[in-house]
């Protein structure tokens, strides 16, 4: 399945300050679907270069990372449980700034 994922606010750091990846992310055998919660198990396995825990808790992003698919907040989408489909666009923002 071909994906657009956007990384912003400082996660792009994450994953060798690239800020958006146009992957092929394959189902899971016996799978039509990808959930946001398969997708976020495969960005932490195959993009995420570095300190992972800044964008992962558990198998939910970090509190503090505005997640959009197609330019709709993901909670409203059913956010884990949210099927994600070819060609979609996820955006991860983190809204967290030091200071």
């Amino acid at each position: 399945m071909h994906l657009t994922l956007e990384f912003g606010g400082g996660l792009e750091l994450l994953c060798n300050s690239v800020k958006i990846h146009h992957v092929d992310v394959d189902l899971k055998t016996g799978e039509d679907k990808l959930s946001m919660r398969d997708l976020l198990t495969w960005i932490k396995t195959n993009l995420i270069k570095e300190r992972p825990e800044m964008f992962v808790k558990g198998d939910s992003v970090r509190p503090g990372v505005l997640v959009l698919i197609n330019d709709c907040d993901w909670e409203l989408c059913g956010s884990l449980d949210a099927v994600v489909e070819e060609k979609d666009m996820v955006i991860f923002i983190s809204t967290l700034h030091g200071g």
